[in-house]
């Protein structure tokens, strides 16, 4: 079983963009160097000065580079405190080390949480020895010596936990966005195929007037122009969106005029009130599409996040450029955070994003959760 554990952690790989140098990296150094200094000079009974100021050099400084190169950091720090211990036990000196090198700890939280599978395994060998040496090099009872290797394994497990669930939370947003781009790819293979069959249709019907009536035949031909043009930009939607294969649905998809369908009966909580305003005729298929998939979420996260929630509001407002969604509700919500936390948002995010609007989501300055997505009338691939 403990085969098979290192054989997965070797080949895991390394989590993508590790940020770099952060000023908590900066601030924690330089407490540690100054904590560093203030207990080399006031206490006693520790080791040769040389050593104990290499030392801390050697764990304090990788403290720097440990996100982008864990396992440089790890080998650098450990390793050169092997090399010390076992001068202090070749000369026999005693005194122990600075309390310092409790830090060290922070670097085997860094090697499971930023390193590769296979430099994982490298830097926990590399901590094991250590450990080794150091209990020859300072003396302790067996409780100790387990507590020590306690300390370094929970920073290690703590680490890996924390990478997990990261890597979890990033699968599951990957999957909302891609159920969204499948979702529009639905509405927009379902338009396309609209407009291919109104082609068809006109061209049988041209090809039939054409020996006997040419004017209509002509008509038909410029028909079908505007379709085929309508359906070429609506195709041009599909390229980067995947698709899972999955049952068709052959239901019209909806669009700004259904959106009376999300108000609910006066006795129903929240109450959904729709406002149109504008120009909101002659929007792509896939934009109208997308602000009633936007209003109906926006109002589905209000029935069940808005606490005390007695109203929300949907006002779609068109104008020359563009159409505007704007979804209010006087609701507490559930959280202070205007980020894309849930994975609702980050569909909603993904659709307005694909379809060149843009999007924003949180509290209001009074009450309630404000949803507010902008989209233009005929859409452009990004």
């Amino acid at each position: 079983m403990v085969t098979d554990v290192l054989r997965a952690l070797w080949a895991e790989p390394r989590p993508a963009n590790p940020p770099a140098r952060i000023p908590r990296d900066w601030a924690l150094v330089a407490v540690l160097t100054i904590w560093s200094v203030a207990e080399a000079v006031l206490r006693d009974g520790l080791a040769p000065l040389p050593l104990v100021l290499v030392a801390a050099l050697v764990i304090i400084a990788p403290l720097l580079w440990r996100r982008t190169h864990p396992l440089g950091a790890v080998v650098l720090c450990f390793g050169a405190l092997t090399v010390v211990d076992l001068v202090r036990i070749g000369a026999g000196s005693g005194g122990g080390l600075l309390m310092s090198t409790g830090a060290a700890l922070v670097l085997a939280y860094t090697l499971f949480r930023w390193g590769a599978g296979r430099e994982a395994v490298i830097g926990l060998g590399v901590i094991l020895v250590w450990l080794a040496v150091t209990t020859v090099a300072d003396p302790t009872s067996l409780a100790d010596a387990v507590g020590a290797y306690a300390f370094f394994l929970f920073s290690a497990a703590l680490g890996a936990a924390i990478r997990f669930h990261a890597g979890a939370r990033i699968r599951d947003i990957d999957e909302a966005k891609t159920r969204e781009r499948e979702q529009i790819a639905r509405e927009l293979h379902d338009t396309v195929a609209h407009h291919v069959s109104g082609i068809a249709i006109q061209a049988q019907a041209g090809r039939a007037v054409a020996a006997s009536d040419p004017e209509r035949a002509v008509e038909a031909l410029v028909t079908i122009e505007d379709a085929a043009t309508r359906a070429l930009l609506e195709m041009r939607a599909m390229v980067g969106v995947l698709r899972a294969s999955q049952d068709a649905e052959f239901a019209p998809q909806p669009s700004v005029a259904d959106l009376e369908r999300l108000t609910s009966g006066a006795e129903a909580r929240p109450h959904v009130q729709v406002t149109l305003s504008g120009e909101l005729e002659d929007l792509s298929p896939a934009v109208g599409a997308a602000i009633y998939r936007l209003a109906q979420e926006s109002i589905t996260n209000a029935r069940r996040h808005a606490r005390h929630a007695t109203r929300v509001t949907v006002v779609v407002v068109g104008h020359a450029e563009g159409v505007r969604l704007t979804v209010d509700d006087d609701g507490a919500p559930s959280t202070a955070d205007g980020g894309i936390a849930g994975y609702g948002l980050v569909g909603m995010q993904e659709r307005t994003t694909l379809l060149g609007g843009t999007f924003h989501a949180g509290p209001t300055a009074d009450r309630g959760w404000r949803v507010q997505a902008t989209l233009p009338r005929t859409w452009t691939a990004r």
